[in-house]
């Protein structure tokens, strides 16, 4: 969408395994599965509504990132057991945009809408920040915002422009043009927004277990 409208977010569930290298830099790595849809009919934009395009796709990311926490965080400590932090790295992610139409479900890719034979599986640069905070010696709690930039512009289905309506069979001809008024859409007429590409944002909070072991105080150690 073109203002950025979160109202009406899909369900998301992943998992996370983090590896700390200190008490400020972290590797993190996560697979999340998703569910992303929107439809012109919700649109504020008159000629949104009138192009009356919509879809649905499940995403499948894998993603790797550097995490930089702001203060010192040092699981099990009773002075440094929270802190906000900043990511950044790379993703790779599957979509498969579907759409419905008189009551069946198609794959959007296979009719290729715009003209276009667009790969299912890109890349993305992944950025965002949380907070992590320990509830005890064992499990802490974490929470984040991340967003996907990513290398393609058809996770929607929609980029560029119509294409030539006689080169589509019927049923992909009816998919590429579901305008309301008839005489609205022609080949070559702007069908998407392809100065940019899609992005991707992920809301997750979740619990995480701590597998390390737990240094001890200096008092505590022997010397000889």
């Amino acid at each position: 969408n073109n203002n950025y409208n979160l109202s009406s977010p899909g369900p998301s569930v992943g998992i996370i395994a983090r590896r700390n290298f200190n008490e400020r830099v972290s590797l993190a790595t996560s697979f999340t599965y998703g569910q992303i849809s929107a439809s012109d009919e919700n649109s504020f934009n008159t000629y949104e509504r009138t192009r009356n395009l919509s879809f649905h796709s499940d995403i499948y990311d894998a993603s790797f990132s550097l995490e930089f926490n702001f203060f010192p965080y040092i699981h099990g400590s009773e002075d440094y057991y929270y802190t906000p932090y900043l990511f950044g790295g790379f993703s790779v992610l599957k979509f498969n945009p579907t759409t419905e139409l008189n009551g069946q479900k198609y794959a959007l890719r296979d009719f290729q809408t715009e003209g276009v034979d667009y790969g299912l599986v890109t890349g993305a640069f992944v950025y965002g920040f949380g907070l992590k905070m320990d509830i005890n010696r064992d499990w802490s709690i974490n929470a984040q915002i991340s967003g996907r930039n990513v290398s393609s512009d058809y996770i929607d289905d929609v980029s560029g422009s119509y294409p030539d309506f006689f080169n589509l069979g019927p049923e992909a001809a009816a998919l590429s043009n579901r305008a309301t008024d008839p005489d609205f859409a022609f080949p070559g007429l702007q069908r998407g927004n392809g100065k940019s590409n899609d992005v991707i944002y992920f809301v997750n909070i979740g619990i995480v277990k701590y597998f390390g072991t737990l240094p001890c105080p200096a008092i505590s150690k022997n010397y000889y």
